[in-house]
């Protein structure tokens, strides 16, 4: 497969600031309380000045659900074209906006420091696919990247593929994914998002010539898989709930309208997705829900042939597939392998029934994923939480052994390895206090090359740093590791800020990696902190099992558990404690201040989803129906019952709050904006405090916020102004 690399482009963040209406406003969407009546003139002045946050009108809406009724008094947020519903967010915009006025010239600070530490004239480490190097590339003071390529050598002249600065001229966003070049290497294909809903048209251009082709493709996933041909591409359509659920294939040079459904994923809880192996002999189909999958194979130099299924999907049977020889390699969860597995089919009997083990199951090490070469196999493994690869070589079974990285807590990752003959395997390694870094690994020699570690810029020295691992003890008695960062010298007295962050969902481990931007809250005084709590897979496959579905809560108390473990072991206090969550981790950050809103002094929620049970009985709404196997279905009575006990909208209740800045995107795909819209609106109805309640929506971005390699950065200067604001002017 031709190596696809995506834009790591994002959006201009435009900080809207709209009129507040007052209650007499035609449309009574949205009011402001009257300033109180002072005795003075000067007085009465103050108090009028003073900003006063709208409030969205109530229209109670009745939701019944297996006999059972809620009352949504802002279920009418949800409609994103209507006037009314944009004058609430920029009311809310403005709001937020008077609420930080103080801030702006820290902001600025803060913004100026974060792209401070970025070199602007920057590229990533070539690697080297079929002849050419692909490399990506950041010109000064630009905001987006330029995909190029040599032929032959690194001294040859360079061939711009793509450059995003000029694509993106005029938009308030651009995207571009899916870089994929034609086997010939004559023809790339590429997807561009204008909006940030993750709805991309797929481009074509001749490199040879550097025009673009008439062929587009719009409403897909962005990516498109080259047939051996050079002519026919594979791609994923989007349903109108944004589910990948149809396979076509396109013959450049027809209409789009004549390109033939190859395969349609009628289960709506199931999404799909097509591409190549690496060693460009199948197309692959495939299938994914969260307790099941299914593969489907076809010759790449027959595109007109017809896929065949590899193994049947049976739910709670799991896997994924590549290829090598005459063989399929499966890494999957039969036979009760809890940590999957890794096993080998003949491609002319390639169902379960013929599936042999090559790597056995293993309590305590959960196998991630597989880089297949042609005399040496890579592992992708995790044990304690911490990633690990491992090295075997095909024709000696018996000596495999570990790559050493030698620190407390890091992480390590199979990096881009197109050459299927070669002895080198590329992987990235970054810790707490290391800076990414790409490394060339001898796989006979076992001899290795530091090719780049990214540069800071400025005076930062990683030994000014410290970084370690702690463990929590949860209610159950289950030990909760947490990742430290901090200052050298912290002195273990209680008086130090800190930010925890959590996810704890869809069996994503968060990694203790390295962040340039996190400098500015370490040079502050903080102690920076992940929970690696259930519901995420850092201790294993049972660790996600054991956090989801009717155990969700145990992500919850995890988090809780692991505050009050930085307490009691004086990194921090409650006055000085912050939280912050985003998507899943919002809805993390929704149920803690609902069950222990003494613990922080202030949290951050970011795209949060926290509007549980409506979201999940909608089934028109993006990542509903594939998501029953990780919430549950409220249509069914204890899924119903579990998920409303802990829904942050739902359990919003009269008692007091800590500080929180929510943040949300208009174009959001992931997480509608309207989610976290209604929670602050119904926060600020029934909270009973007078800490800050502030939401700030990105109107021209969606889930993943700003596009540019720099504006993004706005927002984050905003949330740490936020966090050091709280703390009295103090650490800034």
């Amino acid at each position: 497969m031709k190596k696809s690399y995506t834009s790591l482009a994002g959006t201009a963040m435009l900080l809207t600031a709209g009129l507040i209406l007052g209650s007499g406003c035609s449309s009574g969407n949205i009011q402001t309380p009257a300033a109180t009546t002072t005795a003075t003139t000067e007085q009465t002045v103050t108090a009028e000045a003073a900003p006063q946050p709208p409030v969205a009108a109530k229209k109670p809406k009745e939701l019944t659900t297996l006999g059972h009724t809620r009352v949504d008094n802002y279920y009418w947020l949800n409609e994103r074209e209507n006037p009314e519903v944009i004058a609430y967010l920029e009311a809310e915009n403005k709001y937020t906006s008077q609420m930080l006025e103080n801030t702006e010239d820290l902001q600025q600070q803060l913004y100026q420091e974060i792209i401070g530490r970025i070199k602007q004239q920057d590229e990533s480490v070539p690697f080297k696919d079929d002849g050419y190097w692909y490399y990506t590339r950041y010109e000064a003071g630009r905001e987006y990247p330029v995909y190029v390529r040599k032929k032959g050598t690194l001294e040859a002249p360079e061939q711009v593929m793509v450059n995003a600065n000029e694509r993106a001229e005029g938009l308030e966003y651009y995207a571009a994914a899916g870089m994929n070049v034609s086997p010939d290497n004559r023809l790339l294909a590429f997807g561009e998002d204008t909006v940030s809903r993750r709805k991309y048209t797929i481009r074509f251009k001749d490199l040879s010539t550097g025009k673009l082709l008439a062929d587009a493709i719009p409403n897909t996933t962005g990516a498109a898989v080259w047939a051996n041909d050079n002519k026919t591409v594979f791609y994923t359509m989007k349903d109108p709930a944004l589910r990948s659920y149809k396979i076509f294939k396109h013959t450049l040079g027809t209409p789009t309208a004549e390109d033939k459904q190859v395969y349609h994923e009628a289960d709506e809880t199931f999404s799909t997705f097509v591409y190549k192996t690496k060693s460009d002999k199948y197309l692959i189909i495939g299938s994914n829900s969260t307790m099941a999958n299914e593969y489907r194979f076809l010759d790449a130099d027959n595109p007109n042939g017809t896929f065949k299924v590899i193994q049947p999907r049976e739910r709670g049977l799991e896997y994924s597939v590549d290829h090598f020889g005459d063989k399929f390699y499966i890494v999957t969860n039969k036979d009760g392998a809890t940590n999957f597995k890794l096993m080998q089919t003949p491609v002319s009997k390639p169902g379960k029934a013929n599936w042999k083990d090559v790597i056995p199951p293993r309590e305590d090490v959960l196998l991630e994923g597989i880089e297949i070469f042609r005399d040496y196999l890579a592992l992708q493994e995790r044990k304690n939480g911490l990633s690990q690869i491992r090295i075997k070589k095909w024709n000696d079974p018996k000596a495999d052994y570990y790559i050493d990285f030698g620190e407390e807590a890091y992480t390590a990752y199979i990096s881009t390895n197109p050459d299927f003959d070669s002895k080198t395997l590329r992987y990235e390694y970054s810790s707490l206090t290391t800076p990414n870094s790409t490394y060339d690994y001898n796989m006979q020699t076992k001899q290795q090359e530091l090719l780049k570690r990214q540069e800071v810029v400025g005076d930062f020295d990683p030994a000014n740093y410290e970084a370690k691992r702690i463990y929590a003890t949860a209610q159950d008695g289950t030990r909760i590791p947490i990742s430290l960062v901090y200052r050298k010298g912290l002195e273990l007295d209680g008086n130090n800020p800190a930010l925890i962050y959590g996810y704890g969902s869809y069996g994503n481990s968060t990694n203790p990696s390295f962040s340039s931007v996190r400098l500015s809250l370490l040079d502050r005084g903080f102690v920076y902190a992940i929970a690696h709590i259930r519901g995420g897979q850092e201790m294993g496959r049972q660790w996600y099992e054991n956090g989801k579905l009717l155990k969700k809560k145990n992500t919850f108390t995890d988090f809780i558990d692991a505050s009050e473990y930085l307490i009691t072991q004086k990194y921090t206090s409650p006055d000085k404690l912050f939280a912050m969550g985003g998507s899943a981790g919002g809805l993390l950050m929704g149920a803690v201040v609902n069950m222990r809103p003494d613990l922080y002094k202030g949290v951050i929620a970011a795209v949060p989803f926290v509007d549980v049970v409506t979201t999940m009985l909608d089934t028109s709404i993006p990542l509903t129906t594939g998501e029953f196997d990780e919430w549950g279905n409220p249509a069914q009575q204890p899924y119903y019952d579990y998920m409303l006990s802990y829904s942050p909208y739902d359990n919003v209740e009269a008692k007091d709050y800590p500080n929180m800045l929510v943040t949300t995107g208009l174009h959001d795909s992931q997480v509608q904006y309207w989610e976290p819209a209604k929670w602050v609106a119904k926060l600020r109805d029934m909270k009973t405090d007078n800490n800050m309640l502030l939401l700030h929506t990105n109107m021209a971005a969606g889930h993943g916020g700003a596009s540019g390699r720099f504006e993004r950065y706005k927002e984050t200067a905003m949330e740490y102004a936020f966090l050091l604001n709280l703390l009295d002017g103090q650490n800034q």
